[in-house]
């Protein structure tokens, strides 16, 4: 019997709900997932991709950062590596499909290939990354980093809760941490990376479409204030000779809000807000806040951060407040390949949804695989946006528009190598 691409997103659904039951948590629909890097959890899930890997026809590797690498293999052994893949791991209770869909995909689409016999002329390696989260030991993106080279040793001295180090937990789960260097892929073997993840966000609901095209991978800053005002009581000091620092940082929750809202292609919040001494008839004396601002074009972030910092200055200056503040957290943002966005835009039309473009406004392993190769990525539609819970919920029918989707790239960048023999690199 054929294996259509709506049979393969089945597979991949069934797949999803078998692993999701490999989690700390007794009912992931309950309690979500929690599945951490180097774990026992992580040795089960491992051992069932690896299952089905093998399954497909691929050939396995364990590499020393922990991650699991399945090779759907060219006939030509020379031949250079289509990378697609996503982090095995979660959040504490988190969803079904974060980070591991993203793997299964991959999967389902090898099984496809296999079942009609497509031969490639590069090899496609689906990967398991083994912590993107950085729930266990705050090593973020540590297996997408060992595949690009830009894995720092200092993170080995990293500590769980329970003070083992990264070091000694890839030992115990039989890998060699001294040898990180080695795993990592050339540049010149490697074609390119596309990722599939769900949208964490309601934009795609919202419009009715399975699937979009992600153009960037957003650019973080975050930074601390500390608003410093006089306390005093609460009956006694008239309201025009307060200093209060908690009035200061609702103006400037208010000008975070204003300024995000009035500029294109840029989010921020103010997340988190602690208050001193936090009396009930006590004038605020400091307040500590931090503000983020997320966007996926560097410049009008940077331009933000300006405006708003200069708006901030002015407002406590009335307040005759003082401020204290600096940028505690950067990352650049990240631009999809332009040659993989036309490709994957390309193929979400030829499978029959209308394509949309859309920014991704949190991190992924693209941020750490730009520094190997051409990055492309693919969102589906969440319900209600929702992420790192367990409502996580998707469609099932849209894993099958996933596949075609990712057989239509394949099978384009296929035939842009049987073209260009000379340069298997992504089109132009």
């Amino acid at each position: 019997m054929t294996l259509t691409y709506e049979q393969a997103g089945a597979l991949a659904w069934q797949w999803l709900e078998q692993i999701a039951r490999v989690s700390e948590t007794d009912d992931p629909n309950r309690n979500g997932v929690t599945r951490l890097c180097a774990t026992r959890e992580h040795r089960q899930a491992l051992d069932m991709l690896g299952g089905w890997m093998r399954d497909a026809g691929m050939t396995l590797r364990s590499d020393n950062g922990a991650n699991l690498i399945g090779r759907y293999a060219s006939a030509n052994p020379e031949a250079r590596t289509l990378l697609l893949g996503s982090h095995q791991d979660t959040v504490p209770h988190g969803g079904k499909y974060d980070g591991i869909m993203g793997v299964l995909l991959p999967l389902a689409l090898v099984h496809y290939l296999e079942h009609h016999a497509v031969a490639l002329p590069f090899h496609l390696d689906v990967v398991a990354f083994s912590d993107e989260e950085g729930t266990r030991f705050s090593s973020t993106l540590l297996g997408s980093k060992v595949l690009a080279g830009t894995f720092e040793p200092s993170m080995l001295d990293a500590q769980d809760d329970q003070g083992v180090t990264l070091r000694q937990a890839l030992i115990d789960f039989g890998c060699d941490p001294e040898r990180i260097a080695d795993d990592r892929y050339a540049p010149g073997e490697v074609l390119g990376f596309v990722e599939v993840h769900i949208e964490q966000g309601p934009q795609l609901e919202a419009e009715g479409l399975p699937i979009g095209v992600v153009s960037a991978i957003t650019g973080i800053e975050r930074h601390k204030l500390s608003i410093h005002g006089l306390a005093g009581h609460a009956g006694t000091v008239p309201m025009h000779l307060r200093q209060d620092a908690l009035v200061g940082a609702a103006r400037v929750i208010g000008l975070v809000d204003e300024l995000c809202k009035a500029t294109d292609a840029l989010v921020g919040v103010v997340g988190k807000i602690d208050n001193s001494p936090n009396g009930v008839n006590v004038i605020p004396q400091r307040t500590d806040l931090t503000i983020e601002l997320r966007s996926p074009d560097d410049a009008t972030r940077l331009a933000a951060r300006e405006t708003l910092l200069t708006r901030i200055d002015a407002a406590l200056a009335e307040l005759d407040l003082r401020l204290e503040q600096r940028l505690i957290y950067e990352q650049a943002a990240v631009q999809c390949a332009p040659a993989l966005v036309s490709r994957l835009e390309a193929a979400v039309a030829a499978s029959g949804v209308t394509p949309r473009t859309l920014f991704s406004g949190a991190g992924h392993d693209g941020l750490a695989m730009q520094a190997l190769c051409d990055i492309g990525m693919l969102f589906l539609r969440c319900e209600r946006g929702i992420s790192h819970h367990p409502d996580e919920a998707i469609e099932p029918n849209d894993l099958g528009v996933a596949v075609e989707v990712l057989a239509r790239l394949v099978t384009a960048l296929a035939e842009d190598n049987h073209r260009s023999p000379g340069d298997q690199g992504a089109p132009a």
